[in-house]
């Protein structure tokens, strides 16, 4: 027994050794950032109850944050080109923040319309400059593992935003907005004080960035611009696909789980801590596990296990139930997002990464636009049952898609 605890305590050590201070530091900020998670988990419950918005009204806004996401990565990926992404960072946050505080004290239809645009092209534009920084500070052998650690924190964080979000909500929905504000105005500050500004990209050798096969993640020149990446253009596509499942977290799910399960916020809250305690307890190990493997194979069976998990949920009706179809498909987003996200920065070249990783970002804000605007109509009209099982067939097209890439992948992007 003490032997296999050795092993355990051996294995966690192995997944963590190695990474950079700065990459430490980052991830505190993201802790600090999505401690205060609770408006976005909450938005659809908010605009269909204290508001009085319908399932489809409350999917347009949704659809409209989605909107101003896509354009908030894009510019916030060309800008990290550009300018430092530690400073892009800082501003996103901080004006977020404020942000926040304005959309929790709109009345009128109009002005939450605004103020959520405003939110998803601030906030948003922090993700593609916080994936450059990520990656400037971390040598290419250990970038999948860097990338791990910033979803750990991210998601240490949202253990608590949700959880407390719920009991909040059933209190007052301000709370969620003032909360939500603080925290940005905190990760701004703590990110000015921790970090300075990033050093230049290392490439290093092909692949050393990805989970361990180097021919699935060349690099490309570094003046092609990724809209001429074709092999990587279709990898969006299919992850983009894979994410409108994810992103019904956000809309379908809690009306689910309010609908059919029969659940409060606070249970709902509490439900979505599981996917972020299982994050927290096993994705480091995880992506150090899967290291020698084909990391585009390893973002198959990712997608395979997202959509089935979701795919799940019509088939039970108790709180344990629900908790395993989390366990599923969290497995498969720990999985899917780091393993690609690395995939995506390696391919890039040294003067282009923000591009890439911008077009990764966006490829999320188009599918939350899409998302929220198709899962309430299908929830809506052809029901639950529909929604879920149609989400366990997207995934396992995703997963067909992405093996049937992999050989081109495997070939430099100036020869596609």
């Amino acid at each position: 027994m003490r032997r296999a605890g050795r092993r355990i305590f051996a294995l966690y050590r192995e997944a963590y050794r190695g990474l950079p201070r700065e990459i430490w530091r980052l991830a505190v900020v993201a802790f600090i950032n999505r401690s205060g998670t609770m408006v976005v988990p909450f938005l659809t419950l908010w605009l269909t109850g204290p508001k009085g918005f319908s399932t489809a009204q409350a999917g347009l806004f949704l659809t409209l944050f989605g909107v101003g996401g896509l354009v908030g990565t894009y510019l916030g990926g060309w800008a990290s080109d550009r300018i430092a992404p530690r400073r892009l960072q800082i501003g996103s946050l901080a004006l977020t923040g404020l942000l926040f505080f304005l959309l929790g004290i709109a009345k009128r239809p109009v002005g939450i319309a605004v103020s959520v645009v405003a939110v998803a092209l601030v906030g948003e534009a922090f993700r593609p400059a916080n994936s450059v920084s990520l990656a400037r500070w971390s040598p290419p052998e250990v970038r999948s593992r860097s990338f791990g650690l910033r979803r750990l924190a991210v998601n240490l964080g949202m253990t608590f935003g949700p959880a407390v979000g719920g009991f909040l909500a059933l209190r007052s929905y301000g709370f969620l907005f003032a909360v939500d504000g603080a925290t940005c105005l905190l990760a701004a500050a703590a990110l000015a004080r921790l970090l300075p500004d990033e050093p230049k990209l290392e490439t290093g050798a092909a692949g050393k960035a990805g989970s361990g096969n180097s021919t699935s993640s060349e690099s490309v020149p570094p003046d092609l611009s990724p809209w001429r990446d074709a092999p990587f253009l279709v990898f969006m596509a299919l992850l983009a696909t894979i994410t409108l499942v994810v992103f019904q977290l956000f809309s379908t799910l809690p009306l689910t789980l309010r609908d059919h399960y029969g659940m409060a916020e606070n249970d709902i809250g509490m439900l979505l801590a599981v996917n972020t305690l299982l994050i927290i307890a096993f994705e480091m190990v995880l992506i150090h596990g899967v290291q020698r493997f084909d990391p585009l194979r390893m973002v198959a069976l990712g997608a395979l296990l997202l959509g089935g998990g979701f795919a799940l949920l019509p088939l039970g009706s108790s709180f344990a139930f629900a908790a395993l179809t989390v366990a599923v498909w969290t497995f498969g987003e720990m999985l899917t997002f780091p393993l690609g996200e690395s995939v995506v920065s390696t391919r890039a070249g040294r003067g282009n990464v923000g591009s890439y990783l911008g077009l990764f970002a966006t490829s999320f804000g188009l599918s939350f636009a899409v998302a929220q605007m198709l899962g309430p109509w299908i929830y809506q009209t052809w029901g639950f049952r529909t929604l879920w099982y149609g989400a366990g067939g997207l995934g396992a097209l995703v997963a067909i898609g992405l093996l049937l890439l992999a050989p081109r992948m495997r070939q430099r992007a100036a020869g596609s």
